[in-house]
């Protein structure tokens, strides 16, 4: 099944997953972690109130409640300190982990942001060769759509010209 690159507006993915790249509490923040709770409404930092935080590198799930999605798959990814402290196989945890929980769910199709790209200052570039090298890993071996949305013209483009197989 494919992978495919979009520009594109997360909460608005008819998917049955979306990823969160969510702080560390659940509790909602900023960037995109700030737009999944607006557009799930109240109910959803309800729910992740009872879960109880998520480690860096690992997931958890909740409903996506107003969203057009079934779930919605929080990760923690890493903050970027210059690459020497587990920033990428911590942020490849995320992705593969995500993934994992999705397959458990049955989930045919899943919606990914570039994690750790923004606020938690990961270079794009990097990032995104990890997300897409994590993703292409778990389709080697399983069956799911899945869609790696990137927000920032500049990443899109750079995806553009680096992955253009990729993009839809």
């Amino acid at each position: 099944m494919p992978l495919l690159i979009q520009r594109n507006d997360i909460t608005q993915m008819k998917v049955d997953a979306i990823v969160n790249a969510a702080n560390s509490s659940l509790l909602g923040g900023g960037g995109v972690d700030g737009c999944i709770h607006r557009a799930a409404g109240r109910k959803l930092v309800e729910e992740c109130m009872t879960i109880g935080g998520c480690p860096t590198g690992e997931a958890r799930v909740t409903k996506g409640y107003e969203l057009p999605c079934r779930y919605v798959i929080h990760t923690v990814g890493p903050i970027w300190n210059g690459g020497a402290f587990g920033e990428p196989s911590l942020l490849a945890s995320c992705y593969a982990e995500s993934l994992k929980l999705a397959d458990s769910l049955e989930c045919r199709t899943i919606a990914f942001p570039l994690i750790s790209a923004g606020a938690y200052g990961y270079p794009k570039d990097k990032a995104l060769e990890i997300a897409i090298n994590s993703i292409d890993g778990f389709l080697n071996k399983h069956e799911m759509t899945v869609f790696l949305l990137l927000f920032d013209q500049q990443i899109f483009d750079m995806a553009r010209k680096l992955y253009p197989q990729l993009l839809k």
